[in-house]
């Protein structure tokens, strides 16, 4: 992060705990006591999300996802490579598939790093699925290549910080901070080894760890939202609500907790969280299983991102 960056990021959280000073003298006088600390670290989360969505490898950076099919493939931005990049050099380099391992070459006198280090030759490439998964850097560090694996295929996705998502992006817009929707709720731990399918938008389904499930009570009625993770760890959320496609995203929304403490989660829906599909069409984001489809509006977080309009 810039010195700019860092000085615009504080000046706005000074902001935001003024704001969050006022709001709780207001709502004082009204009878309503909004808790100014509560108020303050929903800003600054706002603000970091802004930030990271923003990043030059944020995920408004995401340029491109281009499946590996043939044995090989040119990459670059010009006429003559099979796979062609919306942002780039004419030539980057070649990719290639041998017994299910993934090689790039880069063109000769075009400079590209492999995590930071230059590359003047063949390397592999290790996938997101892998412990070692492998980055790709051309454009001087603006741009970025990596490998993914779905459903048993691998793709290449590109990121650059000259993406239109990101150089345009418009904002965030939310539901007001509502401290009545940061709501406990009860942890119950399934058998070791449980997993849930989860299935993405384009089609494929994965077994994910399902360490557990969160009961939780809104309006005095019972509700339940199953977890993903590691056992221990903290937990992540794909729900749907009734706000989908009436507020928020159609497709829903993500949600991160804490690890359970005691046998209690804590579900801050103020900072339900849009899919990286909202900000780019070149996304793998997974979708709310029937079990996480609230019947329940979540009028709390983020609601759907209303993007740029394109002037002809």
């Amino acid at each position: 992060m810039g010195m700019k960056t860092a000085w615009l990021g504080m000046a706005m959280l000074m902001a935001a705990l003024a704001g969050c000073q006022q709001a709780g003298e207001d709502d004082n006088r009204t009878g309503k006591v909004m808790d100014a600390r509560f108020l303050a670290d929903n800003a600054a989360w706002r603000e970091q999300r802004k930030l990271e969505l923003v990043a030059p490898d944020g995920w408004t950076s995401l340029v491109g996802l281009h499946w590996i099919e043939l044995k090989s493939h040119f990459i670059g931005n010009g006429p003559s490579s099979g796979i062609k990049l919306l942002v780039g050099p004419p030539m980057l380099g070649m990719v290639a598939q041998r017994d299910g391992r993934i090689f790039f070459t880069p063109e000769s006198g075009v400079a590209v790093t492999l995590n930071g280090e230059p590359v003047t030759g063949r390397v592999e490439l290790q996938s997101d699925r892998d412990a070692s998964p492998g980055v790709i850097g051309f454009d001087e560090g603006k741009g970025a290549l990596s490998l993914i694996e779905r459903g048993g295929r691998h793709a290449l996705r590109v990121k650059h910080a000259d993406a239109e998502s990101r150089i345009k992006f418009v904002g965030l817009d939310y539901w007001p901070a509502d401290e009545s929707w940061r709501i406990e709720g009860r942890f119950i731990p399934h058998p070791p080894g449980k997993t849930l399918t989860i299935i993405d938008v384009i089609g494929v389904a994965t077994e994910s760890p399902n360490p557990g499930a969160v009961e939780f009570e809104r309006d005095g009625k019972p509700y339940r939202l199953e977890a993903l993770g590691q056992a221990g760890g903290p937990l992540f959320f794909v729900l749907a609500d009734r706000t989908s496609g009436h507020g928020s995203y159609p497709a829903g929304r993500f949600l991160d907790a804490a690890a359970p403490v005691n046998g209690k989660v804590v579900l801050d829906f103020n900072r339900a969280y849009n899919p990286p599909c909202v900000f780019t069409p070149y996304a793998t984001c997974p979708l709310p299983p029937a079990e996480n489809r609230l019947d329940l509006r979540v009028d709390a977080g983020e609601k759907t991102y209303a993007k740029p309009i394109k002037v002809l």
